[in-house]
């Protein structure tokens, strides 16, 4: 993989991962609930309390992640300047094994926040938001949370700018920093990591076409981590890069193995045992230190079944 544009020569975590040939299949974070909130300017390591948000929304948001629960994230746009007052751009998503879906809301001001009522996406349902039709792609650029976010991630903001403007946004920490670049592809959401502007207008080219470029895949964040590496073994096995080649039916574990069953559009069922093993690390898993501890996914087998 390639180095960020500009050239990070530092020992970071990103450069460690890709040194070890780190696998990153099975690594999407868990989420099934998205609450994008708009918030131009600097960011610390903790984005919602150290962003300039009032502290009432700031709040609001810490309460909405645990209660929905969602993925909170904030947003800003590529190289905008920051304009701490004024009208934001509100992101409410749902991403599952059967559907998904984005809409977005418009507020004169981001103190209007905790007014929105959210409680229906709790159960999957809709906000009353404006829906939105095409992808939107988010890019971690995070540096205070890590620095590798903002190196690999900034120069795939600007990339994929020039490819689908408006739809790519920065965003705050999405997990697996030492994967930067990361990009989640909403409403899907769609993980993939170890970008670099060449390699992310070929992933988001591929998403548009709603195919998945397996290459830099994470996986999908609606399934558990051993789910999502057993997607990502048989997509490989069986050559299938359409997004809707794969349907999750379920899984069932036994011990540090887990059976995971999926279902294909013409009816046959494949069935994947991976192996779930956890690893300790010569070096942190991170820029600031942090975690040695990881985990192995192995593939035990594969079999596909006939149509249902």
């Amino acid at each position: 993989m390639a180095e960020p544009v500009g050239g990070a020569r530092r020992d970071s975590c990103a450069a460690r991962s890709r040194r070890w040939g780190e696998s990153q299949l099975g690594t999407a974070s868990y989420a099934r609930r998205w609450l994008l909130v708009e918030q131009p300017g600097a960011w610390g390591a903790d984005a919602l309390i150290s962003s300039g948000l009032p502290d009432r929304v700031a709040e609001q948001l810490r309460i909405l992640q645990g209660a929905l629960p969602a993925r909170v994230l904030l947003l800003r746009r590529p190289g905008r300047a920051t304009t701490p007052d004024g009208p934001r751009s509100v992101y409410v998503g749902w991403s599952s094994a059967v559907d998904s879906w984005l809409e977005r809301l418009d507020l004169d001001d981001v103190r209007d926040l905790p007014g929105l009522d959210l409680r229906p996406l709790s159960e999957g349902g809709s906000v009353g938001g404006q829906p939105v039709t095409a992808p939107v792609y988010l890019v971690c650029t995070n540096g205070r949370h890590d620095p590798c976010c903002a190196e690999y991630g900034r120069p795939v903001v600007q990339a994929l700018e020039e490819v689908v403007g408006e739809r790519v946004w920065e965003c705050s920490h999405v997990g697996g920093d030492r994967f930067a670049a990361n990009l989640v592809c909403l409403p899907d959401g769609q993980f993939y990591g170890q970008l670099d502007p060449a390699s992310a207008v070929e992933v988001v080219a591929a998403h548009e076409q709603s195919r998945i470029a397996l290459a830099y895949w994470r996986g999908r964040s609606s399934l558990a981590f051993g789910a999502q590496a057993a997607e990502g073994f048989a997509r490989a096995a069986f050559d299938l890069t359409g997004r809707d080649d794969l349907r999750f039916l379920g899984s069932r574990r036994d011990g540090d193995r887990l059976r995971v069953r999926f279902v294909r559009p013409t009816g046959e069922v494949i069935e994947v045992i991976v192996e779930v093993a956890r690893r300790t690390v010569s070096e942190p898993l991170t820029c600031a230190g942090t975690g040695r501890v990881t985990s192995d996914i192995e593939l035990v087998t594969i079999v596909q079944h006939g149509a249902r």
